[in-house]
């Protein structure tokens, strides 16, 4: 990725916070296996503040949409503070597996981390884990395959892979918690942050962004007719798409 790619990636900017929409595959910050990272890019995204923007919140490496960036300091601490205290409301456009128990619904299930050596770890339901809620929403169904909207209510790590997966329907692409099984459909992971709304602001209303779906998600999406041609999705009104042009100057 480019300076200039990022760049173009943005959905919102104002003095304090930039939305922008992440790629699939590359981590927001340095990890493990080394590589490009997002936030080697965030110096081009300070457009005249003396710092780059920092992570108000953090997205997978495989996993897609919007990512919140605070602009100095004190924005990146109420970002934090946003985020943790469960007040931002984020939706992720997913396809899973199988057929969910109900057409809306929700998964709680406590998740605990279980490491195994040095570097390898994962995230399972456990009674005694951190509290974990999920609200899943049906928007498309085949034979084998569901289109679902996910609105995490608590951050918890990988939560949304887990709790798919705990239902008996893990993301397509997902080869940890869904096995061959999951990668067999497509190698790539189908999960992406599609909306963002952060009541970031006291006198405003929240900041608003979404994402399009990305391209590696269209060809499943498309057969199972949750997108129109122009990979639109067909379950939103145009009255739910948001005019980002007049929500801060990119």
């Amino acid at each position: 990725m480019t300076d200039d790619e990022l760049i173009a990636r943005i959905l919102y900017r104002d003095g304090s916070v930039l939305i922008v929409d992440k790629p699939a595959g590359i981590p927001v910050h340095a990890g493990f296996g080394g590589g490009e990272t997002l936030d080697q890019h965030f110096p081009a995204l300070q457009f005249g503040l003396p710092n780059p923007p920092q992570l108000g919140h953090r997205l997978d490496k495989d996993t897609s949409g919007c990512l919140a960036l605070g602009r100095h300091r004190r924005a990146v601490r109420e970002l934090g503070e946003i985020f943790s205290g469960q007040k931002a409301q984020k939706t992720y456009l997913a396809v899973v597996l199988g057929h969910l128990p109900s057409d809306e619904g929700r998964v709680d299930a406590p998740l605990a981390k279980v490491s195994h050596e040095k570097r390898s770890w994962w995230m399972k339901v456990d009674p005694s884990g951190q509290p974990s809620v999920t609200d899943y929403r049906v928007i498309a169904k085949g034979d084998r395959l569901s289109v679902v909207d996910l609105m995490p209510r608590t951050g918890r790590t990988h939560q949304l892979r887990v709790h798919m997966a705990h239902l008996g329907c893990p993301i397509v692409g997902d080869g940890v918690y869904g096995g061959d099984a999951a990668r067999s459909v497509d190698r790539n992971l189908h999960l992406h942050a599609r909306q963002l709304e952060l009541p970031y602001y006291r006198k405003k209303p929240p900041i608003l962004a979404q994402a399009r779906v990305p391209a590696h998600m269209l060809r499943l999406l498309g057969r199972l007719g949750a997108v129109d041609e122009e990979g639109v999705l067909l379950h939103l009104s145009t009255d739910a798409t948001p005019d980002l042009a007049g929500r801060g100057s990119v």
